[in-house]
């Protein structure tokens, strides 16, 4: 649950002296902005309350979305801190959403603005079997997803060691579910027994739905989807796992855009329960709720959205990284805000450890993805960011990040 004390949001210089003194500051400083993006995401139709609150509930392990915390801390005190610090900064992302101040008139919530949930969604396409590009640690886990719930999964890689990699990955987890007491050597043996490895693209022909996740590569992927276009039989669903390529141009790579889908699962994906599902304004309805239909089958929590930059969870996400940065160049310490905002916030981990967990490379590629795509200066990467990925120090992954890893 977000604190909800001090209300009052002190001048850009006053905050400048008092910040590191003041935890309820770091929170409303950081948390306030996201809030509102969460806000004019919703204003601007490009996914409902509830699929932009479940994509940062479990995309992030956030104990509640944006827009349920704004309900709990009100959107007029939300309203009047975001306009008293967009009269210091000018910046447009302080600026009160028009949904917020709507709703901080009328007195209204974003919860009784949601309306009631939508009807389960249903197979509209027979599923059967599932196709899988990819031998990486995100391929390896969606074919273990699929295969736990009972679908035949045939796995396409590169060569045979590629092919044993993924065996090697789901024999893994397996035996550690099976020393926790969440499996059995049977549910081992029938997932293995649904898989089919090919070092041969052609073997996805007979599929019901193709899942690619190679690198993010735009050209590699382009040149993939031409070949599954080719391959995969009439009907056949072609979805993608990219977190950020333009999924618009992988179907205009094909024949048949209205069968082309986005399938973004979080990593790793036997654990993680997101799974952004992004549409073109070519894909087809009946496409969209077949893989909305499949998600839920494999017990994944699938959010909707439109093919834009950032899809729900980066595009919140990374801005509230990229401020807790420049914070922190504003003379705060990193500590003091990595603790606010896991104990003021109750967020699971702080600004700076996330960012060294995700990697600082990863993180500034998605920051300069959201810059061209909304133009705003406001997300401009934050120069400590630039200089760590110039420097090397990438995060956890190279021992050093914002954070020291080395012992």
């Amino acid at each position: 649950m977000l604190l909800t004390g001090s209300k009052c949001l002190f001048r850009e210089a006053e905050w400048r002296l008092m910040s590191a003194q003041s935890p309820e500051q770091i929170v409303e400083t950081l948390i306030y902005p996201y809030l509102n993006h969460a806000v004019r995401m919703l204003e601007a139709e490009y996914a409902t309350a509830g699929d932009i609150d479940n994509g940062m509930r479990f995309g992030c392990g956030y104990p509640a979305g944006p827009l349920a915390v704004l309900d709990t801390i009100g959107a007029e005190t939300v309203r009047a801190a975001l306009a008293a610090r967009h009269a210091e900064t000018g910046d447009h992302l302080h600026e009160p959403a028009g949904l917020l101040v709507t709703l901080a008139a009328s007195g209204g919530s974003f919860a009784a603005a949601a309306g009631d949930a939508s009807a389960a969604p249903t197979l509209k396409r027979p599923i059967s079997s599932v196709g899988v590009v990819g031998t990486g640690t995100m391929a390896s886990g969606i074919v273990q997803v699929f295969a736990q719930a009972g679908y035949d999964v045939v796995y396409v890689g590169r060569s045979a060691e590629k092919l044993d990699g993924v065996i090697r990955y789901i024999t893994k987890n397996l035996d550690r579910a099976i020393e926790r007491g969440k499996a059995t050597e049977d549910d081992k043996a029938g997932v293995l027994e649904r898989l089919t490895g090919s070092t041969e693209r052609e073997a996805l022909g007979g599929v019901d739905i193709v899942i690619e996740a190679i690198a993010e590569d735009l050209d590699l992927k382009l040149q993939l989807f031409k070949d599954l276009d080719r391959i995969a039989k009439p009907g056949a669903i072609l979805a993608t796992t990219t977190s950020s390529l333009p999924i618009t141009q992988l179907g205009q790579a094909t024949s048949r855009p209205a069968d082309v889908i986005g399938m973004h699962f979080f990593n790793p994906a036997p654990v993680m329960k997101l799974v952004e599902i992004v549409t073109t304004e070519e894909t087809s309805p009946e496409v969209d709720e077949t893989v909305r239909a499949l998600t839920a089958q494999v017990g994944k929590v699938g959010v909707s959205c439109a093919d834009r930059s950032g899809f729900i969870v980066n595009c919140l996400l990374f801005p509230y990284l990229n401020d807790a940065i420049k914070l922190a160049e504003s003379g705060v310490d990193l500590v003091t805000i990595d603790t606010a905002i896991k104990e003021g916030a109750g967020l699971p981990m702080g600004p700076f450890e996330l960012l060294d967990v995700v990697g600082n490379d990863v993180s500034l590629a998605i920051q300069e993805e959201l810059l061209a795509e909304f133009e705003e200066p406001g997300f401009t990467p934050a120069a400590t960011l630039v200089a760590k990925v110039r420097d090397g120090e990438l995060g956890r992954k190279t021992k050093k990040g914002f954070h020291d890893y080395a012992q």
